[in-house]
């Protein structure tokens, strides 16, 4: 394994090629040097934390041994790389040109209106260069939420959940355990500035997350989302049915994303009975666990985290 640092900006920032283990002793040596803002390591490809070397937290030691405490030490995965940074400090770093995107997962069932307010509040930051992009990986209780093209005929069952009209672009759809959603606050300018290249990068996101599982993820003309063929449930002409397995509903404000994608894991598909889904009434809805795939939370996550730079890295076409 190199263990030599593959980038270094004297000016706040360090990235090495190596080190996806021990961040308390990472927070513990940086404790200040007021010039140091953030220290990010990235493991290679295919390397396990329980694999990197103790060598290279030697390394990283030399670099910051000497500081001295300032503010709190805070750190983030992202992909195959941990950040330690300094709070107070805004959370965006340069990492070859790009800001480093900070990953949160959050434990138990996010109510809906604070974590909205919440996500609304991290836009804000971001549009002030405050704070950086951030992906948020979360669950909510049971809900459905109108976007603004959502028809009230496609509310079949008004009273069965709380019912959220919220400012993303879709109609009905639903939240609700065993789904994850994945909130992305992410700069659209920074990426290109095409909005609808930055869709068909949400969407490939989903779609090579899914081939980590090997579902093969499809998307279709005139239906928003992610969807999978079902051969083992034929339709009338005995060609294979589809089912939706991922949503996709976004918000720009001032070329900052926000609101994003849902994934279904293992919801209880019935709860969907209550809406028409993104206003289709041709087709159904799955999971993972449905399509027989025993995938947890903690699986999917690793697959979107693998594969978020690979899926937004790539040319838009």
């Amino acid at each position: 394994m190199d263990l030599v640092p593959a980038f270094v900006d004297f000016d706040n920032f360090f990235l090495f090629s190596s080190l996806t283990t021990a961040p308390p002793m990472i927070a513990a040596a940086m404790k200040s040097l007021p010039s140091v803002r953030a220290v990010t390591v990235r493991g290679d490809a295919g390397v396990s934390a329980t694999e990197a070397s103790s060598a290279v937290v030697a390394i990283a030691l030399i670099f910051i041994a000497s500081l001295k405490k300032k503010n709190g030490i805070d750190w983030r995965q992202s992909g195959t790389a941990f950040t330690w940074r300094r709070t107070g400090f805004p959370q965006v770093w340069p990492e070859r040109g790009r800001n480093v995107v900070e990953w949160r997962q959050m434990p138990g069932l996010s109510p809906y209106l604070d974590t909205l307010a919440e996500m609304e509040a991290h836009v804000a930051a971001m549009n002030e260069g405050r704070a950086g992009e951030a992906i948020w990986l979360l669950e909510h209780p049971s809900l459905y939420t109108a976007g603004t093209s959502a028809r009230p005929e496609d509310l079949v069952q008004p009273d069965r959940f709380p019912v959220y009209p919220v400012g993303r672009g879709g109609q009905y759809t639903y939240h609700g355990p065993g789904q994850r959603v994945i909130y992305c606050m992410l700069d659209v300018k920074a990426r290109g500035g095409d909005v609808r290249c930055f869709v068909r990068d949400l969407e490939r996101w989903v779609i090579d997350t899914l081939a980590e599982f090997n579902v093969t993820g499809e998307v279709r003309p005139g239906r928003v989302g992610v969807w999978v063929q079902r051969p083992d449930r034929p339709g009338h002409s005995g060609a294979p049915t589809e089912d939706k397995i991922a949503a996709i509903g976004i918000k720009l404000r001032r070329w900052v994303s926000f609101h994003g994608i849902s994934i279904n894991v293992e919801p209880d598909l019935g709860h969907f009975d209550g809406i028409v889904p993104c206003g289709i009434r041709e087709h159904g809805v799955t999971s993972l666990v449905d399509l027989g795939l025993p995938v947890t939370m903690a699986d999917l996550d690793a697959a979107l985290m693998a594969t978020f730079d690979r899926a937004f890295a790539r040319t838009c076409g």
